[in-house]
């Protein structure tokens, strides 16, 4: 079984760039867990008005924004990769960290508004937070790195490691 060119595409476009097909076959569906875990966290912080979730989470997202990886992936990397016998997930590009600030400051912005009592501000930008982020769990297509990429014209990412 190989990886689709789109979904190959949709990772490039995140800066998971030289990878070759068999790293990229075996990682693929692997590259959604850290956009799944904050999906699902985003969720339950919405859903439970919770600024404490929102603001957990905001800061886990401020830490891929620093360091070349979600704070998810050690979970993968140190735990879960050696139930599933894979490898490593590859460090992020500048795409990926920026969807992370673009989620920084969306995820605050998300908690303030349920800290200050405005549930339906809170609902009004956690659903379509909720929404990117899954979009990206389910499709692999990122549309923060999107506007990274036409911003930027970024055309390729660090050299990754497997």
């Amino acid at each position: 079984m190989t990886t689709s060119s789109v979904v190959r595409s949709r990772l490039e476009a995140q800066g998971f760039c030289n990878l070759d097909d068999a790293t990229l076959t075996e990682l693929a569906p692997w590259m959604r867990w850290s956009p799944t875990l904050c999906t699902v966290f985003m969720a339950i912080g919405t859903a439970l008005n919770s600024p404490v979730i929102l603001w957990s989470l905001a800061a886990t997202a401020f830490l891929g924004v620093l360091l070349p990886f979600h704070t998810f992936d050690l979970l993968y990397n140190y735990g879960v990769r050696f139930l599933s016998g894979t490898c490593a997930l590859p460090y992020h590009g500048a795409q990926r960290r920026f969807a992370c600030g673009i989620a920084t400051v969306w995820l605050i912005g998300t908690g303030w508004a349920f800290h200050a009592g405005s549930a339906l501000v809170g609902y009004a930008l956690g659903i379509p937070l909720i929404l990117v982020a899954g979009l990206v769990s389910v499709t692999h297509f990122c549309i923060p790195s999107l506007i990274y990429n036409t911003l930027f014209k970024a055309t390729s990412g660090p050299e990754n490691r497997t």
